[in-house]
């Protein structure tokens, strides 16, 4: 677990050794059969692979990166990192949204394992089912992980989460848990699987009055507190952005008093939520349709 976290090439090293993943795997799987979630080992083995799961995108070895991200040689170098908010960052993820993985193995072995749907409903068995908060974390964490790049493959695996594992409704509870670090992870997971277009609806659907009720009424005080605020914020701001019954839904859970009191505060050190809420408001009053209710 220590070592899973030494850097780029202690997580190389460990990818390529063989049987590793595989047997990883095996225990956690062997520990949810025997309804035992909550084990110290099964909590490592998740860390392990939550770590081997960083920057996998970027790091893959080259034989998966020519049948996975054949397209991304037809992207602008500049394009790679795509930010929020910008209109030539949205082609490049709508480019990969629709771009199919190559058939997934039934078998697979060793880091072909990290993407793979069965170790993702694993992850979603744990959420579920431990109540260990370093085990919700690090299952939490690995999906943000698989989730966060802009390729083909963490749009499949989004698309895995909320509609083949139905995996929204275990991690919308992790938004109602006390642990400041599980729920940062949540939403940082829920604003990864937000800019994925297809999936938007069938997200807002089931957590989006979740999210406005986990706003707070003000700019919170901690750091990571404050963090997870501005990540709900443009999670929401993804979910209303283009979708004007999404913004109305946000409106009826009565979440425009909260986000204009985020807003409005101007201290230096909470202005990444202040800042997240102001983006979030401007793009709200970009419904036109919805004037007349933000002004009632």
């Amino acid at each position: 677990r220590n070592m899973s976290s030494a850097g780029p090439e202690g997580r190389k090293k460990m990818r390529e050794c063989d049987g590793l993943i595989d047997s990883l795997v095996y225990y956690i799987q062997g520990a949810i059969a025997d309804h035992e979630p909550n084990d110290k080992a099964t909590e490592n083995c998740v860390c392990i692979l939550h770590n081997l799961s960083y920057q996998l995108e970027t790091e893959l070895p080259e034989s998966y990166a020519q049948t996975i991200y054949v397209q991304r040689r037809n992207i602008p170098s500049n394009d790679k990192t795509p930010g929020c908010f910008g209109t030539r960052s949205r082609k490049v993820k709508e480019k990969h949204q629709d771009t199919p993985l190559p058939e997934e193995k039934s078998n697979p072995k060793g880091v072909e394992s990290l993407w793979h749907s069965t170790l993702i409903r694993i992850y979603l068995s744990l959420i579920a089912k431990s109540t260990r908060n370093y085990t919700q974390e690090a299952s939490l964490g690995a999906l943000q992980n698989l989730t966060a790049g802009t390729g083909p493959m963490p749009f499949s695996v989004a698309r895995t989460v909320v509609q083949k594992a139905n995996g929204i409704p275990s991690i919308r509870t992790m938004l109602h848990v006390s642990h400041p670090a599980v729920k940062k992870t949540a939403v940082s997971l829920l604003r990864n699987l937000s800019r994925n277009t297809s999936l938007q609806n069938d997200i807002a659907r089931e957590v989006l009055p979740d999210l406005v009720s986990v706003l707070p009424e003000s700019v919170p005080g901690s750091d990571i507190a404050c963090e997870t605020t501005a990540s709900i914020c443009y999670t929401l701001y993804n979910l209303t952005q283009s979708n004007s019954h999404n913004a109305r839904l946000l409106l009826s859970a009565d979440g425009l008093p909260k986000i204009i009191a985020i807003s409005m505060n101007d201290s230096n050190m909470f202005s990444k939520a202040s800042r997240a809420a102001s983006v979030l408001l401007y793009s709200l009053w970009s419904h036109t349709d919805l004037h007349n209710a933000y002004k009632k």
